[in-house]
């Protein structure tokens, strides 16, 4: 699945322990705006990863926090200046700027994403062909999520995908919002060895809105 030429400015893997306490410290600061205690795991990266869409090589990523993501997008052969990476916290956003020098790091409320990637000149070459979200959908009000959906979708093609993942047994978003934000969901992988373990999901658009997406055996709005 990986290129075998890593990109120049990938970090070696052997960064994370450090890396981890960072991630940790802005959990004890505010751990309502930080999802997790602890930074996403490989497993977990592999399995966003592999729900891209094929030839997918422009990406967005929410919540970049250390860059677990952003490092496996990257070693999935993403160009690093075809990768958006959007992080609110200020401490992991510096962190990510000197750590992906190549790629678009921008710090900013996810619900703004489109003017934002906009100012950031990212959208200046098309849309997205993938979100990729690290941010807790699952712990957010409805109305924020619907937000952040909708941002979401804003920025991409119109058979991108949008790829969540939870720590809850069931889609972060119910199946009232989905249908009214014209969105269907199926379940990817689960990633057992993630502390938290987490379940991958991947929202697409429905085609009943005139919008074709692959979705395969997707059941609108349904909930797993």
């Amino acid at each position: 699945m990986t290129t075998p030429n890593r990109p120049e400015n990938t970090p070696p893997a052997d960064s994370d322990t450090p890396l981890a306490w960072t991630f940790f410290r802005q959990w004890l600061k505010n751990p309502l705006a930080v999802a997790a205690f602890s930074p996403s795991g490989r497993q977990l990266a592999r399995q966003m990863i592999a729900e891209l869409p094929h030839g997918v090589r422009r990406v967005i990523e929410l919540g970049g926090g250390t860059g677990v993501f952003t490092r496996a997008l990257i070693g999935h052969g993403i160009l690093p200046a075809d990768l958006l990476v959007l992080e609110l916290n200020e401490a992991l956003y510096r962190h990510l700027q000197v750590r992906f020098r190549g790629s678009h790091v921008v710090c900013g409320d996810a619900r703004k994403l489109h003017e934002l990637a906009t100012s950031d000149g990212f959208l200046a070459a098309g849309p997205a062909d993938a979100v990729i979200s690290g941010l807790g959908l699952l712990s957010m009000p409805r109305r924020l999520q619907a937000e952040i959906l909708e941002a979401g979708f804003s920025t991409l093609t119109p058979e991108g995908r949008f790829i969540q993942f939870t720590y809850g047994p069931k889609s972060p978003v119910s199946r009232e919002l989905l249908a009214e934000l014209g969105l269907s969901v199926r379940r990817g992988g689960f990633a057992w060895w993630n502390m938290p373990p987490a379940t991958v999901y991947v929202f697409t658009r429905n085609r009943s809105r005139g919008i074709h997406a692959k979705r395969g055996t997707v059941m609108p709005g349904a909930e797993q």
